[in-house]
Protein backbone atom coordinates (compact mmCIF):
# COMPACT_ATOMS: atom_id res chain seq x y z
CA UNK A 1 0.00 0.00 0.00
CA UNK A 2 1.37 3.19 -0.92
CA UNK A 3 2.25 5.25 2.04
CA UNK A 4 0.21 8.97 2.54
CA UNK A 5 2.20 11.69 1.17
CA UNK A 6 2.88 14.31 4.60
CA UNK A 7 0.89 17.61 4.21
CA UNK A 8 2.46 20.79 3.82
CA UNK A 9 1.87 23.61 6.44
CA UNK A 10 1.09 27.35 5.18
CA UNK A 11 1.32 29.84 7.88
CA UNK A 12 0.53 33.38 7.62
CA UNK A 13 -2.85 35.81 7.39
CA UNK A 14 -5.94 35.82 6.20
CA UNK A 15 -9.21 38.19 5.61
CA UNK A 16 -12.32 37.51 4.64
CA UNK A 17 -12.57 39.20 1.35
CA UNK A 18 -15.13 40.55 -1.34
CA UNK A 19 -14.38 40.56 -4.78
CA UNK A 20 -16.30 42.33 -7.41
CA UNK A 21 -16.05 42.22 -11.22
CA UNK A 22 -16.23 45.56 -13.23
CA UNK A 23 -16.01 46.74 -16.68
CA UNK A 24 -13.70 49.90 -15.57
CA UNK A 25 -11.93 50.86 -12.37
CA UNK A 26 -13.72 53.77 -10.81
CA UNK A 27 -11.92 57.50 -12.07
CA UNK A 28 -12.93 60.02 -8.99
CA UNK A 29 -16.31 58.82 -7.24
CA UNK A 30 -18.76 56.54 -8.86
CA UNK A 31 -21.36 54.40 -8.07
CA UNK A 32 -20.93 50.59 -10.03
CA UNK A 33 -22.95 47.94 -10.30
CA UNK A 34 -20.55 44.86 -10.39
CA UNK A 35 -20.90 42.00 -13.30
CA UNK A 36 -19.89 39.51 -10.72
CA UNK A 37 -19.04 39.40 -7.08
CA UNK A 38 -18.22 36.69 -4.31
CA UNK A 39 -16.83 36.57 -0.94
CA UNK A 40 -14.26 34.27 -0.30
CA UNK A 41 -11.65 33.80 2.75
CA UNK A 42 -8.20 33.96 1.17
CA UNK A 43 -4.65 35.35 2.17
CA UNK A 44 -1.35 34.80 0.67
CA UNK A 45 -0.73 31.84 2.37
CA UNK A 46 -4.05 30.76 2.99
CA UNK A 47 -4.28 31.29 -0.85
CA UNK A 48 -1.23 28.84 -1.19
CA UNK A 49 -2.55 26.08 1.01
CA UNK A 50 -5.61 26.28 -1.47
CA UNK A 51 -3.73 25.50 -4.54
CA UNK A 52 -2.00 22.40 -3.31
CA UNK A 53 -5.09 21.24 -2.14
CA UNK A 54 -6.57 21.60 -5.98
CA UNK A 55 -3.41 20.38 -7.10
CA UNK A 56 -3.74 17.20 -5.78
CA UNK A 57 -1.82 17.66 -2.11
CA UNK A 58 -2.78 17.94 1.55
CA UNK A 59 -2.43 21.16 3.78
CA UNK A 60 -2.91 22.74 6.82
CA UNK A 61 -3.33 26.13 7.53
CA UNK A 62 -1.69 28.02 10.67
CA UNK A 63 -2.95 31.67 11.80
CA UNK A 64 -4.74 33.69 14.02
CA UNK A 65 -7.97 35.35 13.59
CA UNK A 66 -10.61 37.49 15.26
CA UNK A 67 -12.93 35.71 16.97
CA UNK A 68 -16.14 37.33 15.01
CA UNK A 69 -18.19 37.22 11.80
CA UNK A 70 -15.13 38.12 9.73
CA UNK A 71 -13.03 35.54 11.37
CA UNK A 72 -15.18 32.53 11.42
CA UNK A 73 -16.42 33.23 7.99
CA UNK A 74 -12.65 33.44 6.57
CA UNK A 75 -11.67 29.98 7.95
CA UNK A 76 -14.99 28.32 7.12
CA UNK A 77 -14.09 29.10 3.45
CA UNK A 78 -10.88 27.59 3.91
CA UNK A 79 -12.20 24.74 5.42
CA UNK A 80 -14.71 24.25 2.48
CA UNK A 81 -11.97 24.33 0.09
CA UNK A 82 -10.29 21.56 1.96
CA UNK A 83 -7.70 22.94 4.00
CA UNK A 84 -6.91 21.64 8.04
CA UNK A 85 -7.54 24.62 9.88
CA UNK A 86 -7.81 22.86 13.27
CA UNK A 87 -4.51 24.82 14.44
CA UNK A 88 -6.16 27.92 13.97
CA UNK A 89 -6.44 30.21 16.59
CA UNK A 90 -9.74 32.50 17.58
CA UNK A 91 -8.59 35.41 19.50
CA UNK A 92 -11.46 36.93 21.71
CA UNK A 93 -11.79 41.12 21.06
CA UNK A 94 -10.65 41.01 18.10
CA UNK A 95 -12.06 41.77 14.82
CA UNK A 96 -11.45 39.32 11.58
CA UNK A 97 -9.88 40.63 8.84
CA UNK A 98 -11.43 42.16 5.88
CA UNK A 99 -10.99 43.10 2.38
CA UNK A 100 -12.78 44.66 -0.37
CA UNK A 101 -11.19 43.82 -4.07
CA UNK A 102 -12.17 45.44 -7.52
CA UNK A 103 -11.20 43.63 -10.73
CA UNK A 104 -11.49 45.06 -13.86
CA UNK A 105 -12.01 43.20 -17.45
CA UNK A 106 -7.96 43.35 -18.21
CA UNK A 107 -7.62 41.69 -14.77
CA UNK A 108 -5.92 44.70 -13.04
CA UNK A 109 -7.80 45.42 -9.35
CA UNK A 110 -7.75 48.06 -6.67
CA UNK A 111 -7.37 46.00 -3.28
CA UNK A 112 -8.08 47.61 -0.17
CA UNK A 113 -7.80 45.56 2.96
CA UNK A 114 -8.09 46.27 6.56
CA UNK A 115 -6.43 44.24 10.05
CA UNK A 116 -7.60 44.97 13.51
CA UNK A 117 -4.09 46.56 15.17
CA UNK A 118 -4.94 44.46 17.83
CA UNK A 119 -4.26 41.36 16.96
CA UNK A 120 -1.47 39.85 18.65
CA UNK A 121 1.59 38.79 17.36
CA UNK A 122 2.56 36.26 19.40
CA UNK A 123 3.62 32.75 18.34
CA UNK A 124 4.33 30.90 21.10
CA UNK A 125 0.78 29.09 20.57
CA UNK A 126 2.01 27.08 17.68
CA UNK A 127 2.28 23.40 17.99
CA UNK A 128 6.09 23.77 16.48
CA UNK A 129 7.23 19.98 17.44
CA UNK A 130 4.76 18.60 15.08
CA UNK A 131 7.58 20.63 12.55
CA UNK A 132 10.75 19.31 14.27
CA UNK A 133 8.99 15.58 14.71
CA UNK A 134 8.48 15.21 10.75
CA UNK A 135 5.02 15.57 10.46
CA UNK A 136 5.19 18.21 7.36
CA UNK A 137 6.53 17.68 3.97
CA UNK A 138 7.39 21.58 3.57
CA UNK A 139 6.68 24.45 5.60
CA UNK A 140 5.43 27.92 3.53
CA UNK A 141 4.92 31.10 4.84
CA UNK A 142 4.41 34.77 4.00
CA UNK A 143 5.61 38.40 5.59
CA UNK A 144 2.48 39.47 7.26
CA UNK A 145 2.63 37.62 10.38
CA UNK A 146 6.31 38.09 10.61
CA UNK A 147 6.68 36.40 14.21
CA UNK A 148 4.22 33.80 13.10
CA UNK A 149 6.76 33.44 10.05
CA UNK A 150 10.32 32.97 12.02
CA UNK A 151 8.82 30.52 13.98
CA UNK A 152 7.77 28.16 11.17
CA UNK A 153 11.01 28.83 9.60
CA UNK A 154 13.62 28.21 11.55
CA UNK A 155 11.19 25.20 13.10
CA UNK A 156 11.45 23.63 9.32
CA UNK A 157 15.23 23.94 8.65
CA UNK A 158 15.58 21.86 12.12
CA UNK A 159 13.67 19.47 10.78
CA UNK A 160 15.54 19.36 7.11
CA UNK A 161 12.73 19.99 5.05
CA UNK A 162 11.76 23.09 2.75
CA UNK A 163 11.56 26.21 4.78
CA UNK A 164 9.79 28.19 1.86
CA UNK A 165 9.39 32.22 2.09
CA UNK A 166 6.77 34.38 -0.28
CA UNK A 167 9.40 37.02 -0.29
CA UNK A 168 7.07 40.03 -0.68
CA UNK A 169 7.54 43.77 0.53
CA UNK A 170 6.81 43.92 4.27
CA UNK A 171 7.41 46.02 7.03
CA UNK A 172 10.86 47.31 7.52
CA UNK A 173 13.03 44.64 8.04
CA UNK A 174 10.82 41.85 7.73
CA UNK A 175 11.66 40.62 4.57
CA UNK A 176 15.53 40.71 5.20
CA UNK A 177 15.08 38.98 8.19
CA UNK A 178 12.82 36.02 7.27
CA UNK A 179 14.99 35.69 4.22
CA UNK A 180 17.70 34.64 5.90
CA UNK A 181 15.89 31.68 8.22
CA UNK A 182 14.83 30.04 4.55
CA UNK A 183 15.85 27.58 2.32
CA UNK A 184 13.78 28.72 -0.47
CA UNK A 185 13.23 32.48 -1.08
CA UNK A 186 10.80 32.92 -4.30
CA UNK A 187 10.38 37.06 -4.37
CA UNK A 188 8.09 38.93 -5.96
CA UNK A 189 9.27 41.61 -9.08
CA UNK A 190 8.60 44.42 -6.25
CA UNK A 191 10.29 42.16 -3.12
CA UNK A 192 13.28 41.58 -5.09
CA UNK A 193 13.63 44.66 -5.55
CA UNK A 194 12.92 46.20 -2.23
CA UNK A 195 16.13 43.46 -0.79
CA UNK A 196 18.44 44.09 -3.18
CA UNK A 197 17.97 47.30 -5.15
CA UNK A 198 16.71 48.07 -9.14
CA UNK A 199 19.09 46.17 -11.65
CA UNK A 200 18.63 44.10 -14.18
CA UNK A 201 17.13 40.25 -13.11
CA UNK A 202 20.46 38.60 -13.16
CA UNK A 203 22.36 41.39 -11.24
CA UNK A 204 19.42 41.53 -8.56
CA UNK A 205 19.44 37.46 -8.39
CA UNK A 206 23.52 37.41 -8.49
CA UNK A 207 23.02 40.45 -5.76
CA UNK A 208 20.08 38.18 -3.28
CA UNK A 209 22.10 35.14 -3.78
CA UNK A 210 25.20 36.63 -2.08
CA UNK A 211 23.17 38.10 0.79
CA UNK A 212 21.79 34.70 1.22
CA UNK A 213 24.45 31.94 0.44
CA UNK A 214 22.60 29.05 1.61
CA UNK A 215 19.44 29.32 -0.03
CA UNK A 216 17.76 28.91 -3.44
CA UNK A 217 16.82 32.28 -4.79
CA UNK A 218 14.39 33.02 -7.82
CA UNK A 219 12.02 35.38 -8.75
CA UNK A 220 8.45 35.77 -10.03
CA UNK A 221 7.80 38.33 -12.67
CA UNK A 222 4.59 38.10 -13.91
CA UNK A 223 3.43 37.25 -17.65
CA UNK A 224 7.78 36.41 -18.04
CA UNK A 225 7.55 33.66 -15.69
CA UNK A 226 10.26 32.83 -12.82
CA UNK A 227 14.06 33.37 -12.97
CA UNK A 228 16.14 31.69 -10.70
CA UNK A 229 20.09 30.95 -10.87
CA UNK A 230 21.41 27.33 -10.60
CA UNK A 231 25.77 27.44 -10.41
CA UNK A 232 26.06 30.63 -11.41
CA UNK A 233 23.02 30.55 -14.79
CA UNK A 234 20.39 33.05 -15.27
CA UNK A 235 17.38 30.06 -15.50
CA UNK A 236 14.33 30.80 -16.59
CA UNK A 237 11.10 28.89 -16.82
CA UNK A 238 7.28 30.29 -18.43
CA UNK A 239 3.82 29.95 -18.15
CA UNK A 240 1.29 29.65 -21.50
CA UNK A 241 -0.48 32.59 -22.83
CA UNK A 242 -4.22 33.26 -21.21
CA UNK A 243 -6.29 36.27 -21.33
CA UNK A 244 -5.81 37.35 -18.55
CA UNK A 245 -9.28 38.09 -16.64
CA UNK A 246 -8.03 38.20 -12.69
CA UNK A 247 -4.16 38.42 -11.68
CA UNK A 248 -5.57 38.33 -8.07
CA UNK A 249 -3.82 35.20 -6.34
CA UNK A 250 -1.86 34.02 -9.08
CA UNK A 251 1.52 34.91 -7.39
CA UNK A 252 -0.04 32.59 -4.16
CA UNK A 253 -1.15 29.60 -6.57
CA UNK A 254 2.63 29.86 -7.84
CA UNK A 255 4.02 29.65 -4.71
CA UNK A 256 1.37 26.54 -3.72
CA UNK A 257 2.06 24.75 -7.20
CA UNK A 258 6.36 25.51 -6.40
CA UNK A 259 5.93 24.06 -2.63
CA UNK A 260 4.15 20.78 -3.64
CA UNK A 261 6.43 20.39 -6.92
CA UNK A 262 9.59 20.79 -4.22
CA UNK A 263 8.18 18.05 -2.14
CA UNK A 264 7.43 15.33 -5.00
CA UNK A 265 10.78 15.91 -5.95
CA UNK A 266 10.38 17.52 -9.16
CA UNK A 267 13.92 18.11 -11.16
CA UNK A 268 14.54 22.54 -10.83
CA UNK A 269 12.91 23.49 -14.35
CA UNK A 270 10.05 20.98 -14.23
CA UNK A 271 9.20 22.47 -10.99
CA UNK A 272 9.26 25.91 -11.72
CA UNK A 273 7.41 24.96 -15.13
CA UNK A 274 4.52 23.05 -13.25
CA UNK A 275 3.89 26.41 -10.58
CA UNK A 276 4.41 28.98 -13.89
CA UNK A 277 1.80 27.44 -15.63
CA UNK A 278 -0.58 26.80 -12.68
CA UNK A 279 -0.59 30.41 -11.85
CA UNK A 280 -1.07 30.98 -15.27
CA UNK A 281 -4.21 29.25 -15.60
CA UNK A 282 -5.69 30.59 -12.37
CA UNK A 283 -5.52 34.37 -14.18
CA UNK A 284 -8.24 33.00 -16.95
CA UNK A 285 -10.61 32.44 -13.81
CA UNK A 286 -12.32 35.63 -12.10
CA UNK A 287 -12.38 35.07 -7.86
CA UNK A 288 -9.10 35.00 -6.96
CA UNK A 289 -7.59 31.58 -5.35
CA UNK A 290 -11.03 29.91 -6.74
CA UNK A 291 -9.58 30.38 -9.75
CA UNK A 292 -6.52 27.11 -9.14
CA UNK A 293 -6.19 24.98 -11.18
CA UNK A 294 -6.71 21.46 -10.95
CA UNK A 295 -3.80 18.82 -11.90
CA UNK A 296 -4.89 17.99 -15.01
CA UNK A 297 -5.18 20.90 -16.25
CA UNK A 298 -1.58 21.80 -15.40
CA UNK A 299 -0.21 18.57 -16.44
CA UNK A 300 -1.60 19.11 -19.93
CA UNK A 301 1.24 21.55 -20.10
CA UNK A 302 4.14 19.86 -18.61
Amino acid sequence: MRQEAKPLLCVGACAWTTIFRVAHLPQGSAKIIPDAAMQIGDGMSASAACAIVKLGGHAEFWARVGDDANGRAAIASLTEAGLDCSNVRYVDGVKGSFCSVVIDSQGERIVIPRHDPALPIDASWMPLERITRGDFAAVLTEVRWPEGAAAALDAAREAGIPAILDAEVGALGVLEDLAQRATHVLYSETGLAAHVGDADVRTQLERAQAALPNAFVGVTRGAEGFFWLANGQLQHAAGVAVTALDTLGAGDVFHGAYALALTENMAPHDAARFACVAASLKCEVFGGRIGAPGRAAVMAYC
